[in-house]
């Protein structure tokens, strides 16, 4: 990280990039089925639950 670091700055880029919140993910159909019957039964969408537990797992 160091690294990319002192090269943006030599190079007088920012290290920062901006995202959409958008990304495909391919998942197996047996894994897909189970994810949206989770979320459903929790009256959820499939990406809110997705999120989530995403942000749960990164959480420390």
């Amino acid at each position: 990280m160091e690294e990319y670091l002192r090269i943006c700055k030599e190079r007088g880029i920012s290290p920062h990039k901006e995202y959409s919140g958008k990304f495909n993910l391919r998942i197996p159909p047996e894994l897909h089925s189970k994810i949206a019957v989770l979320a459903a039964s929790e009256d959820k969408s499939l990406n809110q639950w997705v999120a989530e537990k995403l942000e749960k797992s990164l959480a420390m």
